[in-house]
């Protein structure tokens, strides 16, 4: 399992990712999920993946074998144009590898968010399905999961506001988001990967990687248990009406 993320404000966008492949109990294998194409001031794209991991990298492989040739993401006219072309791939890979794995019970399963800007056009966020269609993030829900998505999603639904949500806030919104997540699932889990992209930046310039030792990533933990049970806490006294059969 795995859970990656992407939100999308008027100032940009903000992609994080885990890195657990496979948990149980005496096993648990870590791989990198994010994967940048970049042409400097020219064009960056962040996709993400879930799903069956030879799945996604087969689609990366292609993806980037193209970008690399000045062909594919490296051409797309538009950012829409860009997420096709990743449907595209996704149903290449289906074509060659659904029914060998249908055969023997496994679905063809792989999930991708793409994120980021081609110059002269703003920022986007698609989700490519696993048929190879795109969906659109928009302002009235600027944001777009993969993988194990409910824990992370109420802080997200009562958090991220389109026009009004900076790119600073919107990290943090991000880490919450997979700090719920990892805290509720053992299936999703550290190394986690964060982009923050600025409109017209072109090129990626603010990441990071947290490890489950990192104490930036510790004190977001820790604050924010503290801050959620202290807000519990605080709420109005609950108004029990006493039974009137039993005295």
């Amino acid at each position: 399992m795995t859970y990656c993320l992407g939100i999308k404000t008027r100032h940009g966008l903000v992609m994080a990712s885990d890195s657990r492949t496979n948990a149980g109990y005496d096993q648990v294998n870590i791989c990198r999920k994010m994967h940048t194409f970049v042409q400097p001031n020219e064009r960056v794209f962040i996709a993400m993946t879930s799903g069956s991991l030879s799945l996604s990298q087969s689609v990366i492989t292609l993806l980037r074998r193209d970008f690399h040739l000045g062909s594919g993401l490296a051409k797309a006219a538009t950012f829409y144009d860009a997420a096709r072309v990743v449907g595209d791939h996704v149903r290449r890979i289906s074509d060659l590898d659904r029914e060998a794995l249908e055969r023997d019970d496994f679905r063809f399963n792989v999930n991708i968010i793409l994120g980021g800007q081609i110059r002269g056009q703003p920022p986007e966020l698609y989700l490519i399905y696993p048929q190879g269609n795109p969906l659109s993030a928009t302002e009235d829900t600027p944001y777009l999961q993969i993988g194990e998505s409910k824990y992370g999603r109420p802080i997200l639904d009562r958090g991220v506001r389109y026009e009004h949500t900076t790119l600073e806030d919107a990290a943090k919104f991000a880490l919450i988001s997979l700090d719920s997540t990892m805290r509720s699932n053992v299936t999703v889990g550290p190394p986690i990967d964060l982009i923050v992209y600025g409109w017209d930046d072109l090129r990626i310039t603010r990441q990071r990687r947290f490890t489950d030792k990192d104490p930036d990533l510790q004190r977001i933990h820790e604050q924010w248990e503290r801050t959620l049970r202290k807000a519990v806490l605080e709420l109005p006294t609950i108004r029990l009406e006493a039974d009137a059969e039993g005295g």
